[in-house]
């Protein structure tokens, strides 16, 4: 499986009141991560337009199970792997870590999308490209 991680530094404006971070935030940070994945891997956003036809990668389903608040200046290192490929479907897994501890596991679902080639005003979701098969999952 190809993983990414990144370092984080929660920001001030991150956080609610109580000074932890305010849970929309962290889907934002997901969302990031899931971009990053993509480029790390040699999929630029570029690359998903011009070389693979498609507009995004659009969100259909996430959720997330919080075990540890951070508050600001905390540094979290946020782990992101595809945990598997469906035909134009994937799921994502961002695990958080605060040092050595598990602090989120968050979930995503999310689909290949292009234009339909019948109404390009519509978009249709598009079948998942070999190569971004292989890199992904090794196989």
């Amino acid at each position: 499986m190809f993983v990414n991680r990144r370092d984080v530094q929660i920001q001030w404006g991150d956080c609610d009141p109580a000074n932890i971070v305010y849970y929309p935030r962290y889907f934002a940070m997901f969302d990031d991560s899931t971009s990053t994945l993509f480029e790390v891997a040699g999929f630029s956003k570029q690359d998903l337009v011009h070389k693979y036809g498609l507009v995004g990668i659009p969100m259909v389903d996430t959720r997330a199970k919080f075990y540890i608040p951070s508050t600001y200046g905390d540094w979290i290192t946020i782990e992101t792997k595809i945990e598997s490929i469906k035909r134009s479907s994937f799921e994502v897994k961002h695990n958080v870590y605060k040092a050595a501890d598990l602090a989120i596991e968050a979930f995503e679902t999310r689909v290949l999308v292009g234009r339909d080639p019948a109404n390009p005003e519509k978009l249709k979701s598009a079948p998942f490209p070999a190569e971004m098969v292989t890199k992904f999952t090794g196989s």
